[in-house]
């Protein structure tokens, strides 16, 4: 499980799953790294990217499975828990039937509840609908968004209200893909800085751009 002492850099890897698997023996052992299985590559891949992680990080990495769950919250976590994954993550925008379900499940599981507010204006009023709450919320700016001719700020003013109520849940930002982002991240009191864009550009690079991320947390 999650520190709330720790900072953490999560790295997605979202290259087919051959590729994927040299990357991952690049990344450097470090407790403040997390080690996504990248949306697209689920979707390749499905639940044997998750094993073939595990197969090779061994049973004390932490892997986080990016589901981003719409539906059948439990059994997507029992795919993910079940191939070896330390974290699942469930879209906000989902039925709030289904998030519960999702965390509920994960709390069976002992694995953590990760729950991304991708499109969502106030993630405050999610959060006090849900029946349990989950471990790591998600703030979120898409990838398509930074394409657009006026780019949406992260939601960083989100950061402290959430955690003002909610002192036990951990916050993670995804959108950020420069170093200064990254920094900033902590800067404002998140406790995960999600980045894939650098590595996945820069496959054979990817332990010296991790490296270089891994100075930005203070």
């Amino acid at each position: 499980m999650l520190s709330p002492r720790l900072k953490y850099l999560q790295i997605a890897l979202n290259r087919p799953l051959d590729e994927s698997i040299l990357m991952l023996q690049l990344i450097p052992q470090d407790e403040r790294i997390l080690i996504e299985v990248g949306t697209p590559l689920l979707k390749i891949s499905g639940a044997e990217s998750i094993r073939m992680f595990r197969n090779v990080l061994g049973e004390n990495r932490y892997i986080v499975a990016d589901t981003k769950c719409m539906d059948r919250g439990a059994t997507e976590v029992d795919i993910c828990a079940t191939a070896g994954a330390n974290a699942a993550t469930c879209l906000a925008l989902a039925p709030l039937e289904t998030i519960n379900e999702f965390i509920k499940k994960c709390k069976e599981y002992n694995i953590d509840s990760m729950v991304d507010m991708l499109n969502v204006k106030f993630p405050f009023e999610i959060l006090q609908k849900l029946h349990q709450k989950p471990d790591v919320v998600i703030l979120h700016r898409g990838v398509d968004e930074r394409y657009q001719k006026e780019i949406p700020e992260i939601p960083y003013d989100q950061i402290t209200r959430i955690k003002s109520t909610y002192n036990n849940i951990l916050i993670s930002i995804a959108g950020g893909e420069d170093f200064r982002d990254v920094a900033k991240t902590f800067f404002n009191g998140a406790d995960i800085a999600i980045v894939w864009e650098k590595v996945y550009k820069n496959p054979n690079q990817i332990k010296i751009l991790t490296d270089e991320f891994l100075k930005q947390i203070r």
